[in-house]
């Protein structure tokens, strides 16, 4: 592969926020009474926005309902989703590595820009993103790619020579929506033969094979 930027989805991509999302997710269902959500389920619905993700888990389709739910785990997420959360044991190596090595790299997530901060702050320099689109900064979430097109706009960048990377089928989606190329990595519940029914140019087991691709 040859590319010189390098977009990436957040959730189950570069950080495990699996037990924050858990924790936030049960604390706004159990208060509600639905108490036989399995974790597995909340997990499936990671990288959706928090309304999607609501109505698949509870039937409920009312948006006044959802707002409230959303709102709920704003709340849960203030307390428990950034001590929750871990990067995987290669992203920071490889983030850094291919700033090195003169890529552009950049995060297109539902997550909210602020939250993705608050853990970024704590292991890399200001700025070293060059850029972080995330929930609160589109109209339409992914799958709509007008997330990762703003970001291409504002890097200028050449669609031929942006990979986005992300876990979900929801991320290769917005990556065929969008006109650019995709990697994807199993790193969370969707399967490589879920990923592999996308255009993709590879699927990962782990981000440093991106490292690989480039040497």
């Amino acid at each position: 592969m040859n590319y010189t930027t390098y977009l990436f989805d957040f959730d189950y991509t570069l950080a495990d926020s699996s037990r924050g999302i858990v924790i936030c997710y049960r604390n706004v269902l159990t208060s509600h009474g639905y108490t036989e959500v399995t974790d597995e389920a909340i997990k499936r619905t990671i990288g959706k926005t928090l309304e999607e993700s609501f109505s698949i888990l509870t039937g409920v389709t009312d948006e006044e309902l959802l707002v409230g739910f959303r709102r709920e785990y704003v709340q849960e997420a203030n307390v428990h989703m950034t001590v929750n959360t871990r990067f995987f044991p290669e992203t920071r190596t490889v983030l850094k590595e291919l700033k090195e090595r003169g890529a552009r790299i950049g995060i297109i997530s539902t997550k909210y820009r602020f939250r993705i901060h608050e853990l970024l702050d704590q292991h890399f320099a200001d700025n070293f993103m060059d850029i972080i689109v995330g929930g609160e900064d589109v109209q339409a979430a992914k799958p709509s790619p007008e997330g990762l097109l703003h970001a291409i706009n504002r890097l200028n960048a050449d669609k031929r020579q942006v990979l986005y990377i992300g876990d979900s089928t929801v991320d290769a989606e917005t990556a065929r929506a969008a006109g650019v190329d995709f990697a994807g990595i199993t790193h969370g519940v969707t399967t490589a033969e879920e990923l592999a029914r996308y255009p993709h140019v590879c699927i990962m087991t782990s981000l440093e094979e991106l490292l690989n691709e480039q040497d």
